[in-house]
């Protein structure tokens, strides 16, 4: 199961526009292509029930919350603080994204559809804001994804979401069957 994670990179003790607004714009991007939403190292002080009501009250993005109330409801939204010592296991392997890769780091977007085919559990975490991603998740993480596959293209946060989730979906539906082991 792929899980796309949003971190704020905001600010941490006060809640901002752009980090429900963020929320509002994730959740239906994931919702629609069936992945999990993790939300990292945001501001808010109440229940992830609450957390769901707030986005709602706050913004008509994403059908006024219904996508973020939507994966509430099925138990595919996580909400955490900042991992100090990785990311819980539930996850899988963690792939940050970047638009400068380090080359012994760097997977195409193929290799990871490819994983996302033998339902192999991922996180592909992402930074919400203009600071990016602290740089220990670049050591922590098993891979590094620049979506345009090597055209270093940044985008912007929202946008990589949309990018990422659509062209991984694509790919992970044209990967051939696996067959099973027999032996």
């Amino acid at each position: 199961m792929l899980t796309l994670g949003i971190y704020n990179t905001y600010d941490r003790i006060k809640v901002v526009e752009a980090h429900y607004r963020g929320i509002a714009r994730a959740a239906p991007v994931a919702y629609a292509y069936g992945y999990n939403l993790a939300l990292v190292g945001f501001p808010y002080e109440f229940s992830q029930a609450e957390l769901v009501e707030f986005v709602k009250d706050n913004t008509t993005i994403g059908g006024s919350g219904a996508y973020l109330q939507k994966l509430h409801d099925e138990r595919r939204l996580f909400v955490m603080d900042v991992p100090e010592k990785g990311f819980p296991a539930q996850f899988g392997s963690l792939i940050v994204t970047t638009s400068r890769p380090e080359k012994k780091k760097a997977i195409s977007s193929r290799d990871v559809a490819a994983m996302m085919a033998r339902k192999k559990p991922l996180l592909i975490l992402i930074g919400l804001g203009r600071k990016g991603l602290p740089k220990e998740y670049f050591e922590m993480a098993a891979h590094q994804l620049d979506i345009t596959d090597g055209k270093g293209v940044s985008f912007e946060t929202c946008t990589a979401i949309g990018a990422i989730a659509a062209r991984l979906a694509t790919l992970a539906e044209v990967q051939p069957a696996s067959k099973p082991n027999n032996r």
